[in-house]
């Protein structure tokens, strides 16, 4: 695999991850929220696994395992398994409409691209045409929390941005030094079981999770 294909494969997978961010955006039923983040996290150890064979760099392998395995298979059955018992099978509220949504979440993009022109111009690593992209999937993993009202939904919108904390991180320095990846997948881990027990307690005392009902359920008291 020359740089060249490398960079351009590179590519086509920070474009799928981009359409994955947007995916969860306009997604309207739960469980299909988590199969678009289980593509995103897919896409996301193919992109960091090609980074490491065209720079030459081992531990990026482990970083795609490490990806596969928690983004792809772990999370995705620990937030089923939760959507499953808390029965959530109402389809996605969100606080401003689609169409509105979109279109911030373009101009979102657009000021990405504009943000980290400077840095696409003095990098000379593979995968500097795809910072831009990693930025815009911060942001709208972002967006997706502030339009949501299920807490659910807002969780998963902030596993997608530390999807684009990730890939910032592959683009712009080829990936963190090790220690700290392994770090930060154990903390996603624990994360994920604390919003668990979290969701459990907050449907046990106020029977929804919705934070909009749970905002009126204060002003009352």
């Amino acid at each position: 695999m020359n740089v060249s294909f490398a960079a351009q494969l590179n590519s086509v997978l920070a474009a799928l991850i981009l359409l994955t961010a947007f995916g969860l955006l306009v997604q309207r039923r739960i469980y299909g929220l988590l199969h678009i983040f289980a593509w995103q996290g897919f896409f996301l150890s193919v992109s960091t696994a090609v980074v490491g064979y065209s720079a030459s760099l081992p531990h990026l392998y482990i970083s795609a395992v490490l990806t596969l395995t928690i983004k792809v298979i772990v999370l995705p059955y620990i937030l089923y398994v939760l959507i499953h018992r808390l029965r959530i099978h109402k389809e996605v509220e969100e606080v401003v409409n689609i169409p509105t949504t979109m279109l911030i979440g373009i101009a979102l993009v657009i000021f990405s691209y504009h943000l980290t022109a400077p840095i696409r111009e003095l990098s000379v690593f593979i995968t500097r045409s795809t910072l831009a992209v990693a930025l815009a999937t911060v942001m709208l993993g972002l967006l997706m929390m502030i339009t949501r009202k299920k807490a659910v939904t807002q969780i998963i919108g902030f596993l997608a941005m530390e999807n684009g904390l990730f890939f910032a991180a592959t683009s712009a320095t080829y990936g963190m030094p090790l220690v700290v990846e392994l770090g930060v997948a154990l903390d996603i881990l624990i994360a994920a079981f604390i919003f668990g027990i979290f969701f459990f307690q907050i449907r046990t005392t106020f029977d929804t999770l919705d934070l909009k009902a749970m905002e009126k359920l204060k002003e009352e008291e």
